[in-house]
């Protein structure tokens, strides 16, 4: 049984929170974007680019029985590690699901004071782009 989007984010939380400094927390968030898959190389093109992140950033998605899965990827390590946090959440999710439970970044113990002000708003745009799709594939 899949764990609910609330469920997964706590679980997130609380591993960062295991960290008593933000130098082991960046180094855990960079070991999680090591585990993302590789993107193939024929979506790292300007089509799946996303606009408003400081590094280079691709997503792309198909859809499997009604539910969303998402492939992203970045040039920038530390981005790497935001996806990666990002895809736990709502990857292979149904649209509705993800609409209904937006990420509030403010939650992950402070992480939006640790950004940069153009990480911060790339990692908003990376949301915003997630969002949009999930938008795009609401069936009634």
């Amino acid at each position: 049984m899949k764990r609910s989007i609330e469920y997964i984010q706590k679980k997130i939380i609380k591993e960062l929170k295991f960290f008593d400094n933000w130098i082991d927390r960046y180094k855990y968030i960079l070991d999680l974007g090591k585990t993302l898959p590789e993107m193939p190389a024929k979506w790292k093109k300007p089509k799946y680019l996303i606009s408003g992140c400081q590094s280079n950033v691709w997503i792309n998605h198909k859809i499997y029985d009604k539910k969303i899965h998402f492939f992203a990827t970045s040039d920038a390590a530390i981005v790497l590690g935001l996806i990666a946090i990002i895809l736990k959440i709502y990857n292979y999710r149904n649209p509705r699901e993800i609409l209904s439970s937006p990420l509030d970044i403010k939650k992950f113990v402070g992480i939006e004071q640790h950004l940069s002000i153009t990480r911060n708003n790339g990692l908003n745009a990376m949301l915003a782009h997630i969002y949009y799709i999930a938008s795009i594939h609401i069936t009634n």
